[in-house]
């Protein structure tokens, strides 16, 4: 009797066999209905084969097959099945995070048809209509060409104003399944002169054949997204697919317009979290068919099935957001080089601030090093000034100097960005008479003022509670809020410059959908003249008009637990100070700290990040710190701190093994998170794959563990926080 070894989206490290009937046709890669655990769940086939160590009375039959042909071939499989056994994650999860919701829920795999909103003839001639949002939807498919549903909402539009196109009939949709892009030749649209190291770089790429990762490490401002431009030109000419990944919804808008616009014509697909189901299947299928060239998505693309995937881009690839904190705790930047050997292509990796990693792989001619080290619109760096915050009068935060060249800087018609990256009114509120502090009552943080809401509320888990009228432990009436957020500089700005027009950009600004775009629109027209927000203004927004960068708080960076704070902070320093000086004239980049005269903060301001990080490596090399050694963490948690200690300590075994150091079990530094206590096992060692056999030995021995069921665990390899 044959037997379909299958995956199931359970937490177990393991697949399970099941028999088939000889007239059943099930594949490797495709789908089928089992039953489970006394439920029917999609599974999906890893194996089919002729024997089973399961005894035959108690393997089930499988009750239905769904694909006649796989959904993922056997490289793919092969590709998660790395990303499964590499971060420690159960390999039948691994797949079904691969899978779009639709697929996840057994529902047809065709759905290759997109539809395509197009100008009509009356649409073209078009340019006046009372309706702006309309008006400004027609010149956006003027200009970028033909786009998708999904296309349009990301960059701001609604589906009222194309419905209401489509009742004016300026608009229409068509289907297009084909692949005809392959073979008609590649439209390019007006392009810059590259610079001798663009050129430089260029070159370097495309003479290379094969698997080969490059580090482009350019300053703010040097043209990196020009480089890849250029660089897919090769790869799209000769019909291959790309895939471009950007760390934020929030670069797609712009990332999207300035490919179109280089590429007219040419199918490029949207992958991120807002995608509703049917869109997020569309692009899967679309790039598994190669009816789509390139794709731009956020972290989870790396999993998309490409047929013909010839070049990868991972923009901003020091970006926290390419790691995955919960589930599969993978990072995109290195399933990417893996996945770039796999299809034996090119790997791009761009950033101003490279992580520390990254660089010392291309130090070590593991990665070749290209560098852009001047502007592409100014000569001239911009001018940093460390303002000295002790024993100064300050008002609303802000240091004298700061706010007279804030002032400057309008008075000549710029704009000001001031970064602070804490959101709210205030970190806390607290009593004068007593030092009551608002804490969030299920975790061991302060709850957050937002005064807007007149709310407390924990950015950690979420917990809000009504702001007090009297202190809760002396009854006074006295309660203040300490410290800066987003929400008190909009208030002081506004009250300081009357008449000028503020734009904030955090979480809570921007959380209805189109919100950021329009507010980014706003800002790209002029309507806004200072600019305030948190790290979601600092990652790749392109604004021509500031002059001035504002950073508040730099200190929080200097003296932390966490050993990657300083290069945590020097990449936001440089990040924030590089939208400023981008239209030709450099910008001036005020840091306000108590330690001004700090090495790291000095060597930062006078000889740029590459030098920071450079010192950086000597000095974690010299602590034996990651990259100079490998980590990873074993995280428990549960009501119970007894718990999660007793467990934890039960995995230190009592002799050492050879070529791994434990530290612990010790607290997280965040302790209590949503009322469970939370503590870890760090465990590093020298070499990787002596890293990777204690894992596997560990998670044999905690998957048989008494209190595995009681705690919740997981293993976080690389892990980039150990918050």
């Amino acid at each position: 009797m044959p037997f379909a070894a299958v995956a199931i989206k359970v937490p177990l490290h393991k697949t399970f066999d099941y028999t088939y009937q000889p007239s059943m046709t099930p594949c490797v890669g495709g789908r089928v209905w089992v039953k489970f655990a006394n439920r029917r769940c999609v599974a999906v086939v890893t194996e089919l084969k002729t024997h089973s160590d399961v005894p035959e009375n108690k393997i089930k039959p499988l009750e239905s097959v769904i694909d006649s042909t796989p959904i993922l071939d056997s490289a793919h499989l092969s590709f998660l099945l790395f990303a499964s056994q590499y971060y420690c994650y159960p390999f039948g999860e691994t797949i079904f995070t691969a899978l779009p919701g639709a697929l996840r829920d057994g529902q047809n795999v065709d759905k290759t048809q997109l539809p395509f909103l197009t100008l009509t003839d009356a649409g073209r001639e078009t340019t006046q209509l009372r309706a702006k949002k309309q008006l400004a939807l027609l010149e956006q498919l003027r200009s970028a060409g033909d786009a998708t549903h999904s296309e349009l909402k990301t960059l701001g539009f609604t589906q009222a104003q194309i419905k209401g196109l489509q009742e004016k009939k300026l608009i229409c949709e068509e289907l297009r399944p084909d692949t005809s892009w392959q073979n008609q030749p590649l439209s390019i649209g007006t392009k810059p002169t590259l610079n001798e190291e663009q050129a430089t770089a260029c070159s370097a790429v495309n003479h290379t054949d094969g698997f080969r990762t490059f580090l482009i490490e350019g300053i703010t401002g040097s043209g990196k997204t020009e480089v890849y431009l250029q660089c897919l030109e090769k790869v799209l000419k000769a019909g291959k697919q790309a895939l471009v990944l950007v760390p934020e919804i929030g670069l797609t808008p712009q990332t999207v317009n300035r490919f179109k616009r280089r590429f007219p014509g040419l199918p490029i697909d949207l992958w991120h979290s807002n995608l509703t189901d049917n869109e997020r299947l569309h692009t899967w299928r679309r790039a598994q068919q190669a009816t789509t060239a390139l794709v731009i998505g956020t972290r989870s693309s790396i999993f998309l099935p490409f047929k013909s995937l010839a070049m990868i881009i991972v923009d901003e690839e020091h970006d926290h957001s390419f790691k995955q904190q919960d589930s599969l705790r993978y990072h995109a930047r290195d399933l990417a080089a893996y996945r770039a050997h796999q299809a034996q292509c090119s790997l791009l990796l761009g950033t101003a601030t490279p992580a520390l990693e990254t660089l010392k792989k291309a130090l070590d001619n593991k990665f070749q090093l290209l560098t852009l080290s001047k502007r592409a619109q100014t000569s001239q760096d911009n001018q940093f000034l460390l303002v000295d915050m002790k024993a100064q009068q300050t008002q609303g935060g802000f240091a004298s100097t700061s706010l007279k060249a804030i002032e400057r800087t309008l008075a000549m018609g710029k704009q000001a960005m001031i970064f602070l990256n804490r959101r709210g009114f205030a970190p806390t509120l607290i009593c004068h008479e007593c030092a009551w502090i608002s804490d969030c009552q299920h975790c061991s943080t302060s709850a957050t003022y937002h005064k807007s809401m007149q709310r407390l509320v924990c950015h950690h888990c979420g917990e809000q509670q009504f702001v007090p009228h009297q202190c809760p432990d002396c009854g006074s009436t006295q309660i203040m809020p300490t410290g800066l957020g987003t929400e008190q500089l909009e208030e002081f700005i506004s009250a300081q410059f009357e008449d000028i027009p503020i734009c904030r950009i955090d979480r809570d600004s921007t959380r209805r959908k189109g919100s950021l775009e329009s507010a980014l629109e706003q800002i790209h027209q002029g309507g806004a003249q200072v600019l305030i927000g948190t790290q979601m203004l600092a990652k790749g927004h392109h604004f021509p008009d500031v002059a001035l960068v504002v950073i508040l708080d730099v200190d929080s960076g200097l003296y932390s637990s966490d050993f990657r704070a300083t290069e945590h902070m020097a990449q936001l320093i440089t990040q924030v100070a590089g939208r400023a000086g981008r239209s030709g004239e450099p910008g001036t980049v005020i840091l306000q700290t108590h330690f001004p005269e700090h090495p790291l903060l000095q060597d930062l301001v006078n000889n740029g990040y590459q030098d920071f990080a450079r010192y950086a490596l000597t000095e974690r090399q010299e602590t034996m710190l990651p990259p100079y050694t490998h980590l990873a963490l074993v995280r428990a948690e549960a009501t119970s701190a007894h718990l999660v200690m007793t467990f934890l300590s039960d995995l230190v075994p009592a002799q050492p093994f050879s070529g791994i150091q434990l530290l612990g079990p010790i607290p997280a530094p965040m302790e209590r998170l949503a009322g469970k206590y939370r503590y870890q096992l760090h465990i590093q060692a020298t070499q990787r794959n002596v890293l990777h056999q204690y894992l596997m030995q560990l998670k044999e021995y905690i998957s048989s563990h008494k209190l595995a069921t009681r705690v919740r665990w997981n293993i976080d390899v690389d892990p980039m926080d150990t918050y």
